[in-house]
């Protein structure tokens, strides 16, 4: 669910979308400045240049408090969503996906990707908010119109009505919690299963430690 649309028609410049061949599909978790780069190309891209969202509208201070997922068709950056944090619940924004690349299912990818690592984290409800024209596109995935919107929607923009969308879910067995593995804590966003530089740091200082003492 985008603050904002996703948009599945073909490029506005009038020449027909490529279809690219077919290519294995993948999502990431933006962890370098490349990536953050390569998410704001994105989204300019799209909101910016397609839909004629102002800068300041798009980008709009919340980028750096927020988890951003890039979804890859083979080595080529094709889409993107960020996800931001609340007491209780998650919030899943900004879904972009590059118009060459409407024609695969990359967004359906990169959404249950944000769905997993929203339950991971804890969070078992997602919210956010859908153009009134994609709301059955959010329902494929589990998605509710929220009560409140139903009469009146969320807002208008662009001549289009948004509404509050609602997806709820179970949270996995290995969901971050207070009775996480307190490394689980310190790893890198969306690789908890991994151990980090910072605890194999400490790993080795224990270690060193350990043969001081000996």
């Amino acid at each position: 669910m985008p603050d904002g649309s996703i948009d599945f028609r073909p490029a506005i410049s009038g020449k027909p979308a490529k279809s690219p061949q077919p290519r294995k599909m993948s999502v990431t978790h933006a962890e370098t400045i490349e990536d953050i780069m390569r998410v704001t190309a994105i989204r300019a891209a799209v909101y910016m240049t397609e839909q004629d969202y102002g800068y300041e509208e798009e980008f709009d201070g919340n980028d750096f408090c927020a988890t951003h997922l890039i979804g890859w068709v083979g080595q080529e950056p094709a889409a993107c969503l960020r996800i931001r944090y609340f007491g209780g619940f998650a919030k899943i924004e900004r879904v972009a996906v590059r118009p060459p690349f409407r024609n695969t299912r990359i967004v359906f990818t990169l959404v249950r990707a944000a769905f997993q690592h929203c339950t991971r984290k804890g969070f078992s409800k997602v919210v956010g908010h859908a153009r009134e024209d994609l709301i059955p596109l959010y329902k494929m995935f589990g998605c509710k119109v929220a009560e409140r919107s139903k009469d009146t929607g969320v807002y208008a923009d662009s001549n289009f009505l948004y509404m509050e969308m609602i997806w709820e879910g179970e949270l996995p067995e290995d969901a971050i919690t207070l009775s996480s593995d307190p490394y689980a804590l310190i790893r890198t966003e969306g690789r908890w299963d991994a151990p980090g530089a910072m605890e194999q740091g400490l790993l080795d200082r224990s270690d060193q430690m350990a043969v001081a003492a000996e």
